[in-house]
């Protein structure tokens, strides 16, 4: 079986994703934990947890990607409680541990932004959504309308795993301009944002209630995924980039939130 340089596949990561452009993101992106010294077989997932640390070392996995890690902010001052039971499975199993946050999100490439566009066929597309201090999502146009519906419907059949979608407003209303954001991308401030020019509708991750009003107001709609599901698409191509560069063995580990 190849292997390849836990620090080499780190090092590649942090290169192909920008981390040093993201100085302000609250995760503390790149290697979260040091494990082994070499990789054999790499899992990808979006949420670092326990079950998916025990789900890697079930697979002899050496070396974990993930969208959300567990160190974020000013960092970890205490290993205990749930912590401390997470870092004893890595530690364990000498497995490293990977986490790219908002570089996995704006990536204009590997992105989950740019491949929900890709998705959709989304054209003419220019950066969107400021958050921390960056624009982390696309707005573009659509090859021809189509309704808030139909576009639920490409994207569910598209996009991996499992998991509600929901529309907040008319199902059949036919748009042309389309904003994305992962994750929880519809915040109130948004809409204030893109006042000068807004998008018919926002396809997101979740929305919550405080944006109800705004997104009707500014005539949005919008289209949420889960946020779990909306963050899988960038992780399936962080992981077919790891397998063509190092040729170790990688697995997809989908653990669904259905949030």
């Amino acid at each position: 079986m190849k292997t390849a340089s836990r620090n080499d596949i780190a090092r590649f990561l942090d290169r192909i994703l920008e981390l040093e452009n993201w100085p302000d993101d609250p995760s503390n992106n790149g290697l979260q934990f040091e494990g082994d010294a070499e990789v054999a077989k790499a899992v990808f997932a979006v949420d670092a947890s326990a079950e998916l640390f025990c789900k890697a070392a079930d697979l002899d996995a050496d070396f974990i990607f993930v969208h959300h890690g567990i160190s974020w902010g000013s960092g970890i001052r205490r290993i205990d409680g749930i912590l401390a039971d997470r870092i004893k499975l890595l530690a364990a199993n000498g497995i490293s541990l990977y986490a790219a946050h908002l570089p996995l999100d704006a990536n204009p490439r590997f992105g989950h932004n740019a491949r929900l566009s890709d998705m959709i066929g989304l054209a003419d597309r220019r950066a969107f959504g400021t958050y921390h201090g960056r624009q982390i999502g696309f707005r573009g146009v659509l090859p021809e309308p189509r309704t808030v519906s139909e576009l639920m419907q490409i994207l569910g059949k598209a996009l991996p795993s499992s998991g509600p979608l929901g529309i907040i407003g008319d199902p059949e209303r036919k748009v042309n301009s389309v904003g994305v954001i992962s994750g929880g991308g519809a915040w109130p401030d948004l809409f204030d944002e893109t006042a000068p020019d807004p998008v018919d509708c926002l396809v997101t991750g979740e929305a919550t209630h405080e944006v109800f009003h705004p997104a009707k107001e500014s005539g949005t709609a919008i289209l949420t995924l889960g946020h779990y599901r909306s963050e899988t698409p960038g992780v399936f191509a962080v992981m077919d980039l790891v397998k063509s560069k190092f040729g170790v063995g990688t697995e997809f580990v989908d653990i669904p939130t259905n949030l």
